[in-house]
């Protein structure tokens, strides 16, 4: 693995007045990006802690896996653009960078995408733990339920001290995260299991698990299985998200490869994070017609409105989101492939697109389009329900949440999360027995 660099030596120093003393802090500087004060021994010095609610100035920890300059509107897997991932490599080489820092030679690839594929089965057992599923269980549900589940029928790779043990649960995560997926959605349908395809690359197996039956021969079309490969790539990491430090801050305690990426699902189900995709396509069929837009965005303009434009804007970027245009392409063609010419919903994307960049109340904030805002048609189109949008966004993310989690547990300076507070309640105040209280 090339290493371009840690935070080394203090490149200054900052320095925090409080109470009439002050103290010196260290200055980090990275590769990229803002440098960094080093608070860890505030406390300690001055016996105060800083706030920061939602964490938006604060570095959780040292990475060299992503970086984001959401002012200019850049996203670096490794040091590799996104729309260069996308346009010319696949998943399987993605996953392979992220989890080991550099592209893979042709033989690294090889071994490695063997390896995926011959890990792409579950325990057949885990057949019976599905079916304890009420019917009509979400397959975010599912998923979360599923993967937690791992750490019971792969007993051998769950000691988070053995380097390889490590490997052959970043591994089964990776390659098992497409068959439960598709077991959550066939489940949910009402349809039997199709089980995973050796002859079928990453992408391909996926679409084949998901939408062909034991009744008729299903071809996989090239096209779409590009457009699902793009899609994995578009979501594998993404730095310090919610979901992201959720991984990191449950492994921070010892737990399990398998329960650490359960609760990253789970923080990715909620709508303000892997659910937004959803919303915007709800937000597109609210609307309707493109003649209705100028109602809508005169609502969006309306503080006292309570309608959101959802797909615009990023807590991180304030540019033009560089997935959003690799996905805008991606949807395009799905459209094509699948003969849909005229769809409200795509007219309706592209007006609201056209109107953010140009009208002066979005510029001026910075709402450009996101990603989630062109993800929802497309998943649509290839035939995804919407409570299947999340599932797929988990499917992705799962190899930035490996790749996190490694770099965690080889980080000799990790220590167990443990985030301090403001405490506005009650002073210390005596017990009173229950017949004198007032």
């Amino acid at each position: 693995m090339t290493k371009f660099g840690t935070k080394a030596g203090a490149i200054s120093n900052a320095t925090l007045s409080v109470d009439g003393k002050s103290y010196e802090l260290p200055v980090y500087g990275g590769s990229l990006g803002p440098s960094v004060v080093d608070i860890s021994a505030l406390y300690g010095k001055s016996g105060h802690f800083t706030y920061d609610p939602g964490f938006t100035s604060t570095a959780s920890c040292e990475s060299d896996i992503t970086y984001i300059d959401g002012e200019e509107g850049v996203l670096l897997y490794r040091g590799y653009p996104i729309d260069q991932l996308a346009d010319h490599g696949n998943f399987i080489e993605t996953c392979f960078l992220l989890l080991n820092g550099d592209l893979p030679t042709a033989a690294e690839y090889r071994e490695f995408e063997r390896a995926i594929t011959m890990h792409t089965m579950v325990h057949e057992q885990m057949t019976f733990f599905l079916r304890g599923f009420r019917r009509d269980a979400h397959p975010m549900a599912i998923m979360c339920g599923m993967v937690g589940a791992l750490s019971a029928f792969y007993h051998d790779s769950t000691d988070i001290n053995d380097p390889t043990q490590r490997m052959i649960a970043s591994r089964r995560l990776i390659a098992k995260m497409p068959t439960i997926a598709a077991m959550a959605y066939k489940y949910s349908a009402g349809q039997p299991i199709v089980y995973p395809r050796n002859d079928l690359d990453y992408a391909e197996n996926f679409l084949h698990m998901c939408f062909s039956v034991p009744a008729e021969q299903y071809k996989v079309d090239p096209i779409l299985a590009r457009a699902m490969d793009r899609i994995f790539i578009l979501h594998a990491d993404h730095e310090q998200n919610a979901s992201t430090s959720t991984v990191r801050l449950a492994g921070s305690s010892g737990a399990n490869p398998f329960a650490c990426i359960a609760a990253g699902i789970a923080c990715l189900w909620g709508p303000a994070h892997g659910g937004a995709n959803e919303a915007a396509l709800n937000m597109l069929q609210q609307i309707g017609t493109v003649d209705r837009i100028p109602e809508f965005i005169k609502r969006a303009k309306d503080k006292n409105d309570p309608f959101r434009l959802m797909g615009f804007g990023h807590r991180v970027y304030k540019n033009y989101d560089p997935r959003a245009r690799v996905m805008q392409q991606t949807c395009h063609e799905v459209l094509n492939v699948l003969g849909i010419k005229d769809d409200p919903m795509l007219d309706v994307a592209l007006e609201l697109e056209k109107i953010a960049l140009n009208d002066e109340y979005f510029v001026e904030k910075k709402l450009y389009p996101n990603i989630d805002f062109y993800s929802g048609i497309t998943l649509k189109a290839m035939g995804f329900p919407t409570t299947m949008f999340t599932v797929l966004f988990a499917l992705a993310r799962t190899v930035g949440w490996v790749a996190q989690w490694n770099e965690m547990i080889e980080d000799p300076g990790q220590r167990i999360g443990r985030p301090r507070q403001l405490y506005t309640g009650a002073p210390r105040r005596d017990y009173v027995d229950v017949g004198k209280r007032k």
